[in-house]
């Protein structure tokens, strides 16, 4: 197999380069010359503080409330060693294997910026798992995002020293990290993994954007909606960025008209279209620009210096600070939360009236032969339960703080949290979504002959080659799930793009 070489730096990694590393093959990670410059620099510095007999957190003083323990120079070593074992206290379902890479991957990456005080081979003993595909395995429990996530690194660290748990059970004869002064430490302070899970799910709720507009399109199509709230004048009097790019998207999808809209373009009495269809352009376009703060902050991070103390070779300070701390990451992540919340619940509004009679000029239900067939029915209540469950993990984590470590780390930030309940929520915003092509395209075909506009037809057929109509009832979590797979794989947004170009997000 021909390997990809990748150079980490510790400043330009970016979530798309982070998604594509996490699930491609062949990969071989390497520091960047430069990197080893600086990590070089940080511990020849550190050592030779160590041999003036300076004190220093975390290299020769325990940890935590701890920190005024002064530890001797014969026991620096098992310091280390004892503080991973200490703190190796993650609980519940493990993150998974794709997760945990990216967490290595951005632990290795910031451990290169050379601010961390570590030996080359620490950094090199990552990589070298990672180029042999041992990955630990991490349980997603018991970080509050205070000291970074202490728990779930320290299982990462602990496999790194050959006593954790890796995926399949085999470390391959991989030999197992000596840790020296401050290397444990290193290791576990920072928040890798609250910042690898949200980049990974913020990666699939940016795909999400396309999709959500790709379906909001086919809706308005299937609903006889009106084109006109996407005119480009009625964004340029409110120049919000996502507005515009909602807006152009639709029009792209939708064209200037197609038999469906003609059909009813003349006769009919309805003035306006329901919010979630006429204001896709505000709240679809709301979301992207929220997106986009939330990727620079995470990008942000997985560039930084998360340590403490932070070792300035060049300026020959140690400084203890607080880096490490989740806040700036738990802020944005509970922020994508409610962003991507709110998408799939405008999504649910436009399921909603396709089985209302009062809303559409389609079958109750969009069940043919109503009564003997239920249609669409528990689809929509189906969507329903899954938005609620997205109400409730909407709840911020950040706005909780409990006190831990004897009062020492007394405001905490819940990253970690954050993190995983976006996760679930960016999969529950995208069988929502499914749910919505699953109805559109129902009421597509029961709209025969009408022919819907270019782009809607493409991601039309694209659905139908899986999905076909349904002339009586079945089992639709069968269809909801082959919709989700031709989400996930890029399927639907690729037919569209061939037709429409590229959309916004």
């Amino acid at each position: 197999m021909a390997f990809k070489k990748v150079y980490l730096d510790g400043n330009t990694l970016t979530m798309n380069q982070l998604h594509d590393y996490v699930y491609a093959d062949g990969i071989e990670y390497s520091l960047n010359e430069a990197a080893c410059t600086k990590v070089k620099s940080s511990r020849d510095y550190i050592q030779s503080r160590i041999q003036k007999g300076d004190v220093m957190y975390g290299v020769n003083t325990g940890f935590g409330a701890f920190s005024s323990v002064r530890i001797s120079d014969s026991d620096i070593d098992q310091l280390q060693k004892n503080l991973i074992r200490s703190h190796s206290v993650g609980i519940g379902d493990p993150f998974t294997k794709e997760q945990s890479k990216a967490m290595m991957i951005l632990r290795a990456n910031t451990l290169a910026r050379g601010h961390s005080g570590v030996r080359i081979e620490v950094i090199e003993k990552i990589l070298e798992f990672l180029n042999q595909d041992i990955i630990p395995v991490i349980p997603s429990q018991g970080s509050v995002g205070a000291s970074g996530d202490l728990a779930p690194l320290s299982h990462l660290a602990l496999a790194l020293i050959g006593e954790g748990e890796v995926w399949g059970g085999s470390f391959k004869n991989v030999k197992p990290l000596e840790l020296k002064a401050k290397e444990g430490l290193s290791l576990i302070n920072g928040c890798q993994v609250m910042t690898a899970v949200g980049l990974l799910s913020l990666y699939d709720a940016i795909q999400l954007l396309k999709l959500a507009d790709i379906a909001g399109a086919m809706s308005l199509e299937g609903l006889r909606g009106s084109r006109g709230p996407f005119d480009p004048l009625i964004a340029a009097t409110r120049p919000h960025s996502g507005e515009a790019k909602t807006a152009q998207n639709l029009l792209k999808i939708l064209g200037a008209k197609s038999e469906i809209s003609e059909s009813h373009a003349v006769g009919d009495t309805r003035v306006q279209d329901a919010y979630s269809l006429r204001c896709m352009p505000a709240v679809h376009g709301a979301v992207k620009m929220g997106l986009a703060y939330v990727q620079k902050v995470l990008e942000t991070e997985a560039n930084s210096s998360t340590d403490n103390p932070l070792v300035f070779a060049e300026e020959g300070k140690i400084l203890s600070c607080g880096n490490f701390h989740g806040m700036p990451v738990a802020h944005a992540l509970d922020f994508a939360g409610i962003l991507v919340s709110s998408l799939a619940s405008i999504s649910h509004e436009r399921i909603s009236k396709f089985i209302s009679t009062q809303m559409s000029e389609l079958p109750p239900f969009l069940a043919p032969q109503g009564g003997l067939n239920s249609g669409h029915m528990i689809v929509q209540v189906a969507s329903a339960s899954l938005v609620s469950e997205n109400k409730v993990l909407s709840h911020p984590a950040s706005v909780d703080s409990m006190p831990t470590s004897a009062e020492k780390e007394d405001h905490v930030s819940m990253g970690s949290i954050a993190a995983r309940k976006f996760s679930n929520i960016v999969k529950n915003a995208y069988n929502v979504v499914a749910m919505e092509f699953l109805s559109n395209t129902q009421a597509l075909d029961m709209l025969s002959p009408l022919k819907p506009a270019a782009g809607v037809a493409t991601a039309f057929s694209c659905i139908r080659e899986k999905v076909p109509f349904a002339k009586e009832d079945r089992i639709f979590s069968k269809d909801v799930q082959k919709i989700s797979q031709l989400m996930t794989d890029g399927s639907i947004i690729q037919s569209v793009e061939k037709v429409t170009g590229e959309l916004s997000c």
